[in-house]
């Protein structure tokens, strides 16, 4: 069921899916509208003669004309959104185009205009003059007129939206609520009386239960894009097996490469290990669904390509900055799922590679730092965001992590930094953190 909701997730994100729902939807109106116009007959007195047309030549007339600006409209419509996926991929890098993609106003718009295009051809084709019968689609053409009005305030909605989308700390900002979102849908619960490690256990002593062991290969060469957890636990539970997994979502997969080991007490059909790789999702890109890392990267690229010598933007990169201590922030408080999953009769079934708490900080900050060097506002402003994150870490391998960074960045400083008054601004930050592995 969750590998459907990914595929489901992801049709939703394709640029196509909105727009083609909204022509059939065109398509279906103006089916239902004209076979409405054939059973009603419209008063020739009253209002309603100023809003409904019953004159041939004005019905084509308004109809042409409609059509005609849709299409011309949705084709400026694709033009200007192909030029913005442009401008992003150039500016904050070719991984966001997906981001820009994914917004709905721009889907809607041009299946709108198509939409609209096509309600026009349609009820134009109905329109009859023959001798014996006259027939004009007066219902119809209303509708038309309104949704040409709606379409005029969506055009301006769509410029609005364009002219935003594309500024530095727009695109920051959207991303930034996206990964909130998204580490509370991957780590909903928060931390409490949590033991710092894992439990310890021998693995060898509970890998030997099992008198067999079988290699699950990867069926094609691609991104590891979603396991289905649920499913696979059930599949465990169901063969008496234990699965040693040695990938997440994320990572990069050849075609016969080991993705996990299975331990189990009776010989598996070709079938059994076939309906296992059916858990997983593999494809030609990253999806940010099971991958929190790739959302950070994508953070991290606007701030990379920010402090790059040809555009040279920290105040970009600050940006990007404090947005990541906040997702930071929010992980020291999260409960992260154990690398070790157990079934309902707490047998253990899998052995996950997580990724933890001091590997998130390493996605987030490691490139930033690579290319901070003699940048003293970034290298100071990550120390400031190291303060602010271990304000909220309570577990001391979260703190260790962060005291980590600390002594790396004060590392480059030192290295780097040639004005003194720059150094020791970073130097004090530096010392309310590293004074923590004195105490």
């Amino acid at each position: 069921m969750k590998k459907l909701l990914f595929f489901w997730n992801e049709l939703k994100a394709s640029f196509w899916f909105i727009p083609v729902l909204l022509i059939l939807l065109g398509i279906l109106l103006a089916v239902g509208l004209v076979y409405l116009d054939s059973l009603i007959s419209i008063d020739q007195n009253g209002i309603l003669r100023f809003f409904f047309v019953q004159n041939l030549d004005s019905a084509r007339s308004i109809l042409t004309t409609i059509s005609s600006a849709m299409i011309g409209v949705a084709g400026t419509v694709f033009s200007v959104t192909l030029v913005v996926l442009t401008l992003a991929a150039s500016q904050f890098g070719p991984r966001l185009i997906k981001n820009f993609m994914d917004i709905r106003l721009n889907q809607v718009v041009l299946g709108a205009y198509i939409a609209t295009f096509l309600f026009c051809l349609l009820v134009l084709s109905s329109i009859k003059d023959q001798e014996d019968y006259v027939f004009i689609p007066s219902i119809s053409i209303l509708f038309a007129v309104f949704a040409t009005i709606a379409n005029i305030v969506l055009l301006i909605f769509f410029i609005h939206k364009i002219a935003i989308s594309i500024q530095a700390d727009k695109v920051v900002s959207d991303i930034s609520v996206f990964i909130s979102k998204q580490v509370q849908t991957l780590f909903p619960e928060k931390m409490g009386d949590d033991p710092e490690e894992e439990p310890e256990f021998d693995l060898d002593q509970t890998i030997n239960q099992y008198s067999k062991s079988f290699s699950l290969k990867s069926p094609k060469s691609g991104y590891l894009q979603y396991v289905d957890s649920a499913a696979l636990m059930e599949s465990a539970e169901e063969k008496n097996i234990m699965m040693n997994l040695y990938y997440r979502p994320g990572s990069y997969l050849v075609i016969g490469m080991e993705l996990a080991k299975i331990y189990s007490q009776k010989e598996l059909e070709k079938d059994d290990l076939e309906q296992l790789i059916d858990h997983f999702v593999i494809g030609k890109t990253k999806t940010a669904q099971q991958d929190l890392e790739h959302s950070i990267h994508q953070m991290v690229e606007i701030a990379v390509r920010a402090l790059s010598p040809g555009i040279n933007d920290p105040y970009t990169a600050i940006s990007c900055i404090d947005n990541l201590s906040t997702t930071m922030s929010y992980l020291t408080q999260s409960r992260l799922p154990s690398k070790y999953r157990y079934d309902s009769n707490q047998t253990l079934r899998i052995i996950a590679d997580n990724l933890g708490f001091e590997g998130m900080m390493d996605a987030a900050f490691n490139q930033i730092r690579q290319f901070a060097g003699a940048i003293p506002a970034v290298l100071i402003r990550m120390m400031e965001a190291f303060i602010t994150i271990n304000e909220f870490a309570k577990k001391k391998t979260h703190q260790e992590a962060i005291i980590k960074h600390a002594e790396m960045v004060l590392r480059v400083g030192r290295e780097t930094i040639k004005e003194k008054h720059d150094l020791k601004d970073l130097e004090e930050r530096a010392e309310k953190i590293l004074s923590l592995t004195k105490k």
